[in-house]
């Protein structure tokens, strides 16, 4: 039975990325309870808990530096954490079922050419605002109001088009890195290009905003990736070696 598993393989098997586990490990939040001979990160069973009780208390609304505390504390309770966990998830849950309620009735009574009731379109708009709550937490008020200026000007039409490009673009970029295709492989660096124009094309050049994307992205990967769909974490890795590339390319 596997006792230690490689940065790696943790984060293949958790869905998080390495660079990640990587900055957990910087800020001290979970270092690795071993090393090999080569100086590669090997973590035990006792870094697989201590990351799942990181994993859930993120996902409670802590930040980083307030779960490094509170794991330090004498007091914590795992126990505690696993029940407020366990009962976030299932009010996340009954929201996601009440919205997909909604929305069924709504394009029932759409495609009838039926009066849509005001009534659930405004319990609609409200379970919305619900997932905005990650969102605010993480870009500034004045970073929001940037980013809504800027949907205004690009308009819905545009804004849809590009969700579906992110879509399209992540289908290809998952079938590259299944065939094997070496990230700095010419076709891959293209995608690449092409991703960092859909990048742009959400944060308009705004240096602030890209930021915050990051933080984002690296902190909360796990709850974007159920609630909103994400791919796996190992893609991102890849194109992240794309990425990376085409930045030493100048």
């Amino acid at each position: 039975m596997q006792t230690s598993w490689k940065v790696g393989e943790l984060a293949s098997l958790t869905g998080l990325t390495v660079r990640t586990l990587h900055h957990y490990d910087e800020i001290n939040l979970l270092k690795p309870s071993e090393y090999t001979d080569s100086g590669h990160r090997l973590y035990g069973e006792e870094d697989i808990i201590r990351l799942q009780q990181i994993l859930s208390l993120r996902q409670l609304g802590f930040s980083l530096e307030e779960i490094k505390n509170c794991l330090q504390n004498p007091d914590y309770s795992p126990v505690t954490v696993v029940k407020s966990h366990i009962e976030k998830l299932n009010q996340q849950i009954e929201v996601q079922q009440q919205l997909t309620r909604l929305l069924q009735g709504i394009s029932m009574r759409l495609q009838a050419e039926e009066k849509v009731d005001v009534d659930d379109l405004m319990k609609t708009i409200e379970i919305i605002k619900m997932s905005e709550e990650l969102f605010n937490q993480y870009y500034t008020k004045e970073q929001r109001q940037y980013l809504d200026e800027r949907a205004q000007i690009v308009g819905e039409e545009k804004i849809q088009q590009v969700q579906q490009d992110w879509q399209d673009l992540f289908a290809v970029v998952e079938a590259e890195m299944n065939k094997g295709t070496e990230p700095t492989d010419e076709k891959v660096l293209a995608l690449a290009r092409r991703w960092k124009e859909l990048v742009e094309s959400f944060t308009g050049g705004n240096s602030g905003v890209m930021h915050s994307l990051n933080n984002m992205v690296q902190a909360e990967y796990p709850t974007m990736q159920q609630q909103f769909g994400f791919p796996d974490a190992r893609l991102f890795e890849y194109i992240g070696k794309a990425l990376n590339q085409l930045a030493m390319d100048g």
